[in-house]
């Protein structure tokens, strides 16, 4: 009986193994896949998810998102209607419709990347060059209530537009559409992101929009000028009519206590004239005299007859 090479049967088992695996694949629940041979697609494109057959080492596999993806494109400076050069930002959503055509046209993503670029940039410099500036950035009228403080800017705010952003990008949207269909890709959503004036232009808009909020802060800040003389000069009047009110109550007080102390006095005199004398006296004293004090009086002074010696 004629024996095989010890390395043989495990070389038939490597070939095996590496047959098999190339000729199956999985396709995943968000891939497609398209089957080509020697650089050429065959066969339909495969749709369903699990495990697929295909001729092993002449065919391979090529796998394509199903799933919505991204285009975001570079800042372009285009001129509007009106002559005003600005710096648009777009994006968009896409997916591959039929990944047949796709492969045929377009061979991956970065492929179709790049011709995005050219179709969804042409057609807003397209657009946006028919339309002027406040018609690209606006998407709705507004009215004159709703402007506080009227200004150069406001006032453009005001102009009344036909179309609008919104309506602009989804003009851009349906012509990109009609071109990308022919690739095999489904336009889903287009904006703009971001608008800017170029440098030059920019400089200059925001100089008078800084002068134009300078002058509506003077106008707040005199109007709150005013607002406070008004306050501080009836806190004034407020403040002296209290003042006012409580003199002529202190002295209404003032009055009535002397009054009292007169009364207290009076009655004390008329009881005991003498002793109403003598306390008198020494309060003038304890008033007038201390150590410091010198006085020139002649002997027969009232002022000192309680502290002369008695006869």
């Amino acid at each position: 009986m004629k024996r095989f090479p010890g390395f043989l049967l495990p070389a038939l088992i490597l070939v095996g193994l590496l047959t098999v695996s190339s000729s199956v694949y999985k396709v995943g629940e968000s891939e497609q896949v398209i089957i080509t041979q020697f650089g050429e697609p065959v066969g339909t494109p495969v749709l369903r998810p699990g495990l697929h057959v295909k001729v092993p080492f002449i065919q391979t596999a090529n796998y394509f998102d199903k799933r919505f993806l991204e285009w975001s494109g570079e800042a372009t400076q285009m001129p509007t209607k009106d002559k005003r050069f600005i710096w648009v930002d777009s994006y968009a959503r896409w997916r591959i419709s039929d990944p047949l055509k796709f492969f045929q046209r377009l061979r991956d993503e970065h492929g179709a990347d790049s011709r995005l670029d050219d179709i969804l940039d042409g057609e807003t410099r397209t657009a946006v060059a028919r339309y002027d500036l406040v018609e690209v950035v606006r998407s709705s009228n507004r009215s004159a209530e709703s402007i506080p403080i009227a200004s150069e800017e406001e006032t453009e705010i005001l102009t009344p537009i036909e179309k609008g952003r919104r309506a602009i990008t989804e003009e851009i949207l349906k012509r990109a559409s009609e071109r990308a269909s022919d690739l095999g890709i489904e336009l889903m959503d287009y904006r703009m992101k971001r608008i800017n004036y170029v440098d030059e232009v920019q400089k200059d808009v925001f100089a008078r929009m800084i002068a134009e909020r300078k002058r509506i802060a003077e106008r707040f800040r005199s109007e709150g000028e005013g607002e406070a003389a008004r306050i501080r000069g009836e806190r004034e009047r407020d403040l002296k009519q209290i003042q006012s009110e409580a003199y002529r109550t202190a002295q209404e007080l003032r009055g009535k206590a002397d009054a009292s102390a007169t009364q207290v006095y009076a009655d004390a005199y008329n009881r005991d004239a003498a002793f109403y004398t003598f306390m008198k006296s020494l309060e003038t004293y304890e008033q007038t005299l201390d150590e410091s004090s010198t006085f020139i009086l002649t002997t027969d002074s009232e002022l000192f007859r309680y502290l002369k010696k008695t006869p």
